[in-house]
């Protein structure tokens, strides 16, 4: 279970953090979530689906990595074979905190990065912040910011129908069957019915780019299948 606590520079003057990647630092994820200002980066890797929240009143996009729980088809060993990491990905073990209307940054001292004896310093010997650090703010701001806009454009994909379920079916090189269930798309043929009025309503909140961003992102399958091939020989 994650353990985060409010980071500060005197109970974790000696905080580290391992950023070398591996199944042992949690990277070995089916799929992290994501939102629209980062599809552009996303997209270029990954495909970009949509599952139900665990409270199943809303839904979630996300980067897909694998095709079954605790498969990153991206990790080979200690290295990430994609030219970009998502940022829910970058920001471990880091998360953000709220004391009323103040961001804060947390840490999850159960996190298998978070190590006293090695890696990158948190606090520079005097208390000051490091470089790294710094790096972990500007991501974890970004995330807020991210996610700020997020219901905003969940809700214009509702309103307009936009949301489909599918199912891939795709059969390995090894002969063997398989089904990826229970993720939504971009409804491509309801989009193409929109009127002039809801595309241009979609264009002007910025939602527009967003929903072409997903559907790009999808060629990516491909890409998918050929890495679980690979990881099959």
């Amino acid at each position: 279970m994650p353990n985060p606590v409010l980071l500060n520079n005197i109970d974790h003057k000696d905080l580290r953090v391992i950023t070398r990647r591996g199944a042992a630092y949690g990277d070995q994820l089916m799929a992290v979530p994501t939102f629209p200002s980062e599809f552009r980066d996303v997209q270029a890797c990954y495909p970009i689906v949509f599952h139900k929240t665990t409270d199943g009143l809303g839904f979630e996009p996300l980067a897909l990595f694998g095709f079954q729980d605790g498969e990153n088809l991206f990790l080979q060993g200690e290295r990430w074979d994609a030219p970009y990491i998502p940022m829910m990905v970058e920001r471990q073990p880091f998360l953000i905190g709220l004391n009323g209307a103040e961001l804060m940054v947390n840490v999850d001292l159960d996190h298998p990065r978070v190590s006293r004896s090695e890696g990158e310093e948190v606090f520079k010997p005097h208390g000051g912040t490091t470089d790294y650090l710094d790096r972990a703010n500007s991501l974890l701001f970004a995330i807020h910011e991210g996610m700020q806009a997020l219901p905003g454009f969940l809700q214009a994909l509702l309103d307009n129908e936009l949301l489909e379920s599918f199912t891939l079916d795709v059969e390995l090189d090894d002969g063997s069957q398989n089904r990826l269930i229970g993720f939504y798309t971009i409804n491509e043929d309801r989009l193409q019915t929109l009127g002039g009025d809801a595309i241009v309503k979609l264009h002007q909140a910025g939602h527009l780019q967003a929903i072409y961003l997903i559907l790009a992102s999808l060629s990516n399958f491909r890409m998918l299948i050929d890495r679980k091939n690979a990881s099959l020989a």
